[in-house]
């Protein structure tokens, strides 16, 4: 896997990734940035959230549940001094589905948590991560 960043001015960086995506990140006003996307560490939790995400469906679907929607709210908290790593990270899973089963939902987030979801796994080793869902009738 390989990407670029690209300085552009102040704290503001263009990155690409390898398969040719672009992203702005940038810093907020009081930190030297104009706010012209989002902070890196906040691109991180985005990232660990989809990772998850798309462990979950894929799962939910080999299991043969009719999922509609998922959405992911995340709350997070970092340490007070340098480096200030993620310590908690929560996801709290919004599924929507046709007789989605809880038990299978619980399977796929354990499976993605535990196995699967490289970015989770990997900031579990400074943070606490916990997730929680909801199941919506489509």
């Amino acid at each position: 896997m390989k990407a670029a960043l690209q300085w552009v001015d102040g704290v503001c960086f263009m990155g690409e990734s390898g398969s040719g995506h672009a992203v702005v990140m940038d810093g907020a006003p009081e930190g030297g940035g104009r706010n012209l996307g989002p902070r890196p560490m906040e691109l991180l939790l985005l990232g660990t959230a989809g990772c998850t995400s798309y462990d979950v469906i894929t799962i939910l679907k080999k299991a043969r549940q009719d999922v509609r929607d998922c959405r992911v709210s995340i709350e997070a908290a970092r340490a007070d001094e340098d480096p200030k790593v993620f310590t908690r990270i929560h996801f709290h899973f919004e599924l929507t589905g046709r007789a989605l089963k809880a038990e299978v939902v619980e399977r796929a987030l354990s499976l993605s948590a535990e196995k699967y979801c490289s970015a989770s796994i990997m900031l579990g080793k400074t943070a606490e991560i916990t997730h929680d869902y909801v199941l919506r009738e489509a």
